[in-house]
């Protein structure tokens, strides 16, 4: 440990304590948490399956930064380089069109086996996985619907990939010791004004209920079900709602998944998580940055990402909070994404940890608006950083920007040297 590091720490601390704030057991609390990487920022979004297939349903991935993931191998060394910056044990989300296999296979014939060296990987990093049926990027979903389409045999198509998609899930689950979630979204919608749009909806109810009809061992697998307001090529109207995923959760005991990209501009899903934690067991976040709605910015510490840890902490919610990340950036080094990205959403939660939230709370009950806000304001300047500087040098990773220094070299020794980079 650097003593000027654990000079600044034992300073925090005693500046912390005054307000009975326990920085140690904070951290001990923060270790525990997992946050789900997406695998699909380091490589564009394309995966492994169809890779020639062009990207669809509402999707667009800008830039064109050397050094691309190819194949799984890559894409596991890049993941790896990336959790070697990142303080914490956590997870890999993966996509079904990130199977690692020479087997040629269509997507609703999925199994474990065309998943096998993610499982032997992750256990080798003491990792878990979470995982998603990939419903786009394929010539069945090139009408815009999936799930909700007309035709019963390309319905039946997309029913079958989930159901696929829940086994493999359920596998990963029993095989880390992690519980996995397996998150549903589809893109289905109109680019104009439909005249039915129940129809559509009641479809899309149908096929998730022949989806979730087995039922599966809740302690190795999950379900969520995730919606968005409007997409490239459904401007007009998307069937999967957050009204209707918001009932279908609740009605079904799934768990509902809040992206933060996925509401109108002037919507926040912190001002969401107390509401739907009262009537659901648990909700799946998908931790991005909407710039202009949907643009999946890489996550900065911002207002929204501090008050979604706030509310999780505040609220108790961790428990039953599944948190994973939804972006993806090719304008910059995608290991570098990952990194920025994923250390910012562990910061937004010790700093909200932090927090006098007692003290705050009883001003609150009290009617003190005065104290509340003044407290509020003179916390964010208190000494976070030198806690998280703590933190990173206790679990071995690099301290502040040290980490890029890292990114730069991996960049130059790998990177670059993969053909087209």
């Amino acid at each position: 440990m650097q003593p000027n590091i654990e000079r600044n720490y034992e300073a925090a601390k005693q500046q912390y304590a005054r307000h009975g704030i326990d920085v140690d057991k904070a951290l001990e609390k923060l270790a525990t948490i997992k946050i789900s990487m997406h695998c699909w920022q380091g490589d564009d979004v394309r995966g492994f399956l169809n890779r020639d297939q062009e990207l669809s349903g509402g999707i667009a991935v800008t830039g064109n930064y050397p050094g691309a993931a190819r194949t799984p191998a890559e894409l596991r060394a890049d993941l790896e380089k990336a959790f070697s910056l990142i303080p914490g044990k956590h997870k890999v989300n993966l996509h079904a069109i990130y199977a690692d296999t020479d087997e040629k296979v269509e997507w609703d014939q999925l199994a474990p086996r065309h998943f096998q060296t993610w499982v032997d990987w992750a256990k080798s990093q003491g990792l878990g996985l979470d995982f998603n049926p990939t419903c786009f990027s394929h010539d069945k979903a090139s009408e815009g619907f999936t799930l909700s389409h007309p035709n019963p045999e390309i319905r039946r198509f997309w029913i079958d990939h989930c159901k696929a998609s829940r086994k493999i899930g359920a596998y990963f689950g029993e095989q880390l010791g992690q519980t996995c979630v397996t998150n549903v979204w589809v893109p289905d919608g109109y680019k104009d004004i439909p005249v039915d749009r129940m129809a559509p909806r009641q479809r899309l109810k149908d096929s998730l209920d022949e989806i979730f009809v087995e039922e599966l061992n809740p302690a190795h697998h999950l379900d969520a079900v995730e919606s968005k307001v409007f997409g490239l090529g459904s401007e007009a109207y998307v069937v999967g709602s957050h009204e209707f995923y918001m009932g279908y959760g609740i009605s079904n005991n799934k768990l509902i998944c809040l992206d933060a990209g996925h509401f109108h501009p002037t919507e926040v899903i912190s001002n969401k998580l107390s509401a739907l934690a009262l009537f659901t067991d648990g909700i799946l976040l998908h931790v991005s940055r909407p710039m202009r709605w949907d643009s999946d910015h890489v996550v900065i510490l911002d207002d929204e990402l501090l008050d979604i840890g706030r509310e999780l902490i505040r609220h108790d919610l961790l428990g039953t909070t599944h948190i994973g990340l939804d972006f993806f950036d090719a304008s910059i080094n995608r290991v570098a994404a990952w990194v920025i990205g994923t250390r910012n959403t562990i910061k937004a939660l010790l700093r909200a940890m932090l927090e006098p939230v007692e003290t705050l709370k009883k001003a609150e009950l009290e009617g003190d608006y005065t104290t509340r806000l003044a407290l509020s304001e003179e916390f964010k300047s208190y000494p976070f950083g030198a806690v998280w500087d703590y933190y990173c040098e206790k679990l071995g990773v690099p301290v502040r920007e040290e980490w890029l220094a890292e990114v730069k070299k991996y960049e130059q020794d790998v990177l670059l040297k993969r053909s087209g980079a």
